[in-house]
């Protein structure tokens, strides 16, 4: 069976939105993966105010693992971005840029799942 998706646009506002009718089309999702970590609280909120238990009944997962994702309750589950990495690449690529160097789109960076409570 197909995974129901919808799109929001990385607020919470936007996620809990996206949320509320997630849980309209499919009442009976055990589970979320969130495109950011903000959406992913803004979804939990929608969840617990319906009465959902996370992670009894569903479990949430965002991604990025910025200071939200440990600072919500229950703490997020999510993937982690190497951030400082990926700034480091993007000043290099501009930098290479302006010297006439060709952009090769190789880059890519590791991410790591980080286990909290929500899954």
């Amino acid at each position: 069976m197909p995974c129901p998706a919808l799109h929001g646009d990385f607020t919470l506002n936007g996620a809990a939105a996206a949320m509320a009718r997630l849980l309209r089309r499919a009442p009976d999702i055990d589970g979320v993966f969130a495109s950011s970590d903000l959406m992913a609280v803004g979804a939990m909120r929608v969840l617990q105010a319906s009465g959902r238990q996370v992670p009894a009944e569903i479990s949430v997962v965002g991604f990025d693992d910025v200071l939200i994702a440990m600072t919500c309750d229950p703490p997020l589950t999510t993937v982690r971005q190497p951030l400082v990495d990926m700034g480091c690449v993007a000043a290099e690529t501009l930098i290479a840029a302006t010297r006439g160097e060709p952009f090769t789109g190789e880059h890519v960076l590791p991410t790591a799942l980080v286990r909290r409570e929500s899954l």
